[in-house]
């Protein structure tokens, strides 16, 4: 399955072929069109048409020299219409310089110079042959020439360079646009040397559900409330008595005394205020003096 009319230059490595067979780009579909034929290595029992990584390799190496080959890099169009490719194709537009048209592709992009959205490239890349139909016959008027990332079902009218791979799965669709983006730029010489590892990560160009990354950040936000409230609140009396039996520096009360005089209880006190004459009047009450004054001078 390894690539032999590559230089050894160009050759992938070992980590480069269990990369490619981990995201399960050699997996195919259970129906093969014709054109697809050379790049099948063998069927399943169960039907699946497994691909042959040493042609997607090189397929992914001629690729890169012929967008290396176009000097504007913004002359070069990737195009995907499906969510898995959509990051992936902003992700190389980025890091290559090339446009990206993540998203529906307006008609009349390539050929109506009236739209807002009217480019002129001289290179396409297409994620699905099947899902960016319109951007391969639009090309096909303007005599561009396209790239495609084909499955085994896949139509190739108009496709000039075809590279075999799974273009069903997010894994396989994300590493092919990596692995593209990296060739191109040891191409144009700005990775340093080709042994040297490139510092972006094979994730980034992987697809991302945003309701998922949504529920995750609320979970987390979730368990960070849910941890603050549960932090014990517990609060020390001044002075460290008991406010029930002491004061604030430690003096306790005295216990009410059970009659009804002034600092006794009232509940003790079975004595009817509401009854007329019936409260005693306390020494030297000015009511009672008064009554005794008029008493004595009546007489």
């Amino acid at each position: 399955m390894s690539p032999s009319n590559l230089p050894a230059c160009m050759a992938a490595t070992q980590q480069d072929i269990e990369q490619l067979i981990a995201a399960q780009c050699h997996i195919g579909s259970k129906n093969i069109q014709v054109h697809m034929n050379p790049y099948l290595w063998k069927n399943r029992p169960d039907g699946i048409k497994l691909i042959n990584i040493g042609k997607t390799w090189e397929k992914i190496i001629l690729a890169a020299r012929i967008i290396a080959t176009i000097d504007n890099p913004a002359d070069v169009c990737a195009i995907s219409a499906r969510p898995y490719g959509q990051r992936a194709v902003l992700k190389f537009a980025a890091h290559t310089g090339a446009q990206a048209i993540a998203g529906r592709f307006t008609p009349g992009s390539f050929t109506n110079y009236i739209t807002r959205s009217f480019k002129e490239p001289r290179l396409i890349i297409v994620t699905d042959p099947r899902t960016d139909a319109q951007a391969i016959k639009e090309a096909s008027y303007v005599n561009v020439p396209v790239i495609a990332l084909c499955d085994t079902d896949s139509p190739t009218e108009f496709v000039d360079v075809a590279i075999p791979t799974n273009n069903k799965a997010r894994h396989s669709i994300g590493l092919i646009w990596w692995m593209l983006a990296r060739e191109v730029l040891r191409l144009r010489g700005t990775l340093a040397t080709r042994e040297s590892e490139w510092d972006v990560m094979t994730d980034l160009y992987f697809y991302r559900d945003p309701e998922a990354e949504e529920n995750k950040e609320v979970a987390e936000d979730t368990k960070v409330a849910g941890a603050e409230e549960a932090i014990p609140q517990t609060y020390e009396p001044i002075g460290g008595g008991d406010w029930e039996a002491t004061g604030p520096q430690g003096a306790t009360f005295a216990p009410p005394a059970a009659s009804g005089a002034p600092g006794g209880s009232w509940d003790n006190d079975a004595t009817d205020w509401t009854a007329a004459g019936t409260a005693p009047a306390p020494a030297g009450d000015w009511a009672a003096d008064t009554t005794a004054a008029e008493q004595t001078s009546n007489w």
